[in-house]
């Protein structure tokens, strides 16, 4: 009965036991913080809690599906509660969506969804969308919701003499955004996170409905919370104050897109009465890496002391690397990397980290040229156009006000109508539409009708079989070249991949079909685990690991980064120094540094200096790999 405690060590064992009352676990990189949870979990089941009172919360749909795994969850009725926090936002919601004014059935905004409205609104404005990018704006109103304001608070604190034109630019575009949101009856991420809370806060029986339902929670990565996340874990935890937060302080790499470190540091100001307990024994990595990791952030300040150590062997030295240029850096890699596949590594054991997404062009160039596969992490399957179409079909026959949605289907396949006649339909003048045009339309809300009368009454698989063939679409393509039989074997993948989700209640298999395509995240694109090189940044590695890692581009203003017209201060320097730890901490038995002695970026050739993290790192743990030397270097000269 008790056999998740038998292969625990004495501090996950203290962890595990400790039952009732808030808990702070400082779980080191590769420390075993997944393991120490789900044996928590399971050893409150086994002590007599109900698996349905308890509540699990990570970061990644990645992670909550490893716990669940390990917790080996069927399709019990009885189960723990282990999501993402948006997931946990979406189910709240869905609840309860007549107290936010909304169906069930309300869409959820995507990035690319919500790239596109501000894009729209700005076009609308007048404005030069090259000038004004809609990612900027976005952004902020992003960090605003994620600190609980919503656009009238915004628009209260920027009244008054320290309001700016550019201040008052945001406050028109969210205002319009907002009003985009509210008639297509759709939530962005954001969103998903800010009216869980305030519903939560604003609704003391819906409150104490969840804290008696969720008796014992669970956090994951507690050091990438911002407020908002914060706020809705603080309210659920209100009553009983069985919360249980792991994190590690030295992996806080978020604080860009609102992650307070403050909150995982005030945790026993919080809780007074917390139990703290440090997870320091690392079962990933060998020890010549950890001690490179160790000396690497004992630089920080801001931190809590700890030591990582293993009973892994000694391991490699790191190997170090100087391009001479990033053509040069590139090739490199994928020189090495071929050598390591030939002696039989496994291509997908092997990972290159870069610090900004530009680097990965010239990377791909050189492991193209060498025939070495690779996978580029944030490929989303769910971003292919064919993919959103189909998604949309369903999202816009179960809520008929997603403009969005219409706006992106209604044309697919090719039926001529024009965005005049797209206005018209909105603005209720379909009166006004030529005869013929009226039956054009007419056909086309019969098909959503149809659509979504197909999603309430069929499995989530033959809902999509239903979609590809009734709007047309697998006759138009079926026929057609090789992209067009390309693009309809990805709409069918979608019907394979909805299997998933058949054996749910109708209505639901499809409710989770549309949040999984909405939620999506980069790591996601590593489901079907492709046998070959993982490519991502170091912001995307975190949680993964691999045998052998490639950390890129170790040159100053690039790794540590260095904003354009940014002040450095030095949180900056230390978030950088945590972004490095958490990069040398993905291996688990060999690194590779390097770095270029000149980099073209934004096609401007400049002389580079070796990152000061190359420095930290004492001589005896590092060895030279110039060996290989790429043959076009003379031509790199001559040009």
């Amino acid at each position: 009965m008790n056999d998740y405690l038998n292969s625990l060590n004495p501090r996950q064992k203290e962890a595990v036991l400790h039952v009732n009352g808030p808990l702070l676990v400082f779980a080191g990189a590769g420390a075993g913080k997944t393991k120490t949870i789900t044996a928590r979990i399971a050893h409150l089941i086994a002590n007599g809690v109900e698996p349905r009172s308890i509540l699990a919360i990570t970061f990644t749909n990645k992670a909550a599906k490893e716990m669940r795994d390990r917790l080996k969850l069927g399709f019990e009725a009885e189960k723990p509660f282990v999501s993402t926090f948006h997931s946990l936002g979406v189910f709240i919601l869905k609840e309860n969506s007549r107290e936010i004014g909304l169906t069930r059935h309300f869409s959820i905004f995507d990035k690319s969804d919500s790239q596109k409205a501000v894009r729209d609104i700005l076009q609308d404005f007048g404005l030069d969308t090259k000038q004004h990018e809609p990612g900027k704006f976005l952004s902020i109103i992003s960090r605003e919701k994620g600190n609980l304001k919503n656009v009238g608070d915004f628009l209260d604190s920027i009244r008054g003499e320290n309001s700016t034109s550019h201040h008052e630019l945001v406050g028109r575009v969210w205002s319009a955004y907002e009003k985009r949101l509210n008639e297509e009856k759709a939530l962005d991420f954001d969103d998903l996170l800010l009216k869980t809370y305030k519903l939560l806060k604003n609704h003391p029986e819906i409150r104490e409905r969840y804290q008696k339902l969720w008796q014992y929670i669970h956090i994951d990565e507690y050091q990438d919370t911002n407020q908002v996340q914060y706020m809705i874990a603080k309210l659920l935890a209100e009553k009983n104050r069985n919360i249980c937060v792991v994190g590690d302080i030295d992996q806080n790499i978020y604080s860009w897109r609102g992650a307070d470190i403050k909150n995982i540091l005030n945790f026993e100001k919080d809780y007074p009465d917390a139990k703290v307990v440090l997870l320091e024994e690392n079962y990933r990595s060998t020890q010549n890496i950890l001690a490179v990791a160790n000396l690497i952030i004992k630089k920080n300040t801001n931190r809590v002391e700890k030591n990582l150590f293993t009973k892994n062997v000694e391991g490699d030295k790191i190997s170090l690397y100087c391009g001479f240029n990033e053509t040069e850096e590139a090739h490199y890699i994928a020189n090495k990397s071929k050598e390591l596949i030939e002696q039989g590594i496994r291509p997908s054991d092997i990972a290159v980290l870069y610090r900004a997404n530009f680097q990965s062009r010239v990377i791909e160039d050189a492991f193209l040229t060498k025939s070495v596969p690779y996978q580029v992490l944030g490929t989303k399957f769910f971003e292919r156009k064919e993919v959103k179409d189909i998604i949309s079909f369903i999202r816009a026959g179960l809520n008929p006000e997603s403009l969005t949605d219409i706006k992106r289907i209604i044309n697919v396949p090719a039926r001529g109508i024009g965005k005049v006649t797209i206005l018209k339909i909105f603005s209720e003048q379909r009166d006004t539409l030529p005869a013929g045009m009226k039956v054009k339309i007419n056909q086309f809300f019969a098909l959503l009708k149809k659509i979504g009368d197909s999603a309430l009454d069929q499995k989530p698989s033959a809902v999509v079989k239903f979609v590809i063939q009734e709007s047309g679409i697998e006759k138009e393509l079926k026929d057609g070249n090789d992209e067009d039989k390309e693009r309809l074997e990805n709409m069918r993948e979608l019907a394979t991949l909805a299997v998933k989700y058949d054996h749910l209640p109708i209505g639901e298999g499809i409710e989770k079909l549309l949040e999984e395509a909405a939620l999506a995240s980069d790591q996601d694109s590593l489901e079907k685990n492709e046998n070959a090189v993982k490519l991502m940044t170091v912001h995307a590695s975190k949680g993964l690991e691999f045998n052998y890692v490639f950390i890129t581009g170790l040159e100053e203003g690039l790794f540590p980064h260095e904003r354009m017209n940014a002040v450095k201060n030095k949180e900056d320097n230390e978030e950088e120094r945590r972004l490095f730890y958490v990069a040398v901490t993905r291996a688990r038995q060999k690194i590779f540094l390097t770095y270029a002695n000149s980099r073209t970026i934004f096609g401007s050739t400049q002389m580079t200096v070796p990152s000061q993290f190359i420095s930290d790192i004492d001589e005896q743990f590092l060895e030279s790999d110039q060996t290989f030397e790429h043959r076009e270097k003379i031509i790199y000269l001559e040009l």
